[in-house]
C-alpha cells in the first residue's frame, strides 16, 4: 500500500517525533498551515491503511507510526528499480552515479560503501 502525497508529509513529521499530539503535528507544519480537520482526516486514513495507530487518553490521540522510515523508504526504491530499471540494481546505480551530479568526495565515498559490501559478501 502507498501513501499520498500529502499523507507521506505527514508520516514525515510522525517519524521524526516518533510519537505526537495533533498539536504536535500541527505546529511542525510550515505556514499556512493546514486546517486540523485535514489532519485528521489524512490521519484516519493512514490508520486505515496500517501506517498510523494510536493510543487513546482520554479525548486525545497520541499516534505512532506501524511503519519504519527505512522499512517505506526501501520497498519504493525498490519499486523504482522494477518499474525504471528492468529490476536491475546495476542499472539504477549506474544511472545515479552519472545523472545525479555526485561530487568526488561523494563518489569516493560511495565507492568506500561498495567495498565495504564487497568484503562481506
Amino acid at each position: 500500500m502507498k501513501l499520498s502525497k500529502t499523507e507521506e508529509q505527514l508520516m514525515q513529521h510522525l517519524w521524526k517525533f516518533e510519537t505526537a499530539f495533533m498539536k504536535d503535528l500541527l505546529k511542525a507544519y510550515p505556514e499556512p498551515k493546514p486546517a486540523t480537520t485535514t489532519v485528521a482526516t489524512l490521519l484516519k486514513r493512514m490508520t486505515d491503511k496500517g501506517f498510523v495507530a494510536y493510543k487513546l487518553y482520554g479525548n486525545s490521540r497520541e499516534y505512532f507510526p506501524l511503519v519504519k522510515k527505512m522499512d517505506y523508504f526501501s520497498k519504493h526504491v525498490n519499486g523504482l528499480i522494477k518499474h525504471f530499471f528492468n529490476d536491475s540494481a546495476l542499472q539504477f546505480a549506474s544511472f545515479f552515479t552519472k545523472e545525479t551530479n555526485l561530487t568526488k568526495a561523494e563518489l569516493e565515498d560511495l565507492r568506500a560503501i561498495i567495498d565495504s559490501e564487497i568484503k562481506k559478501k
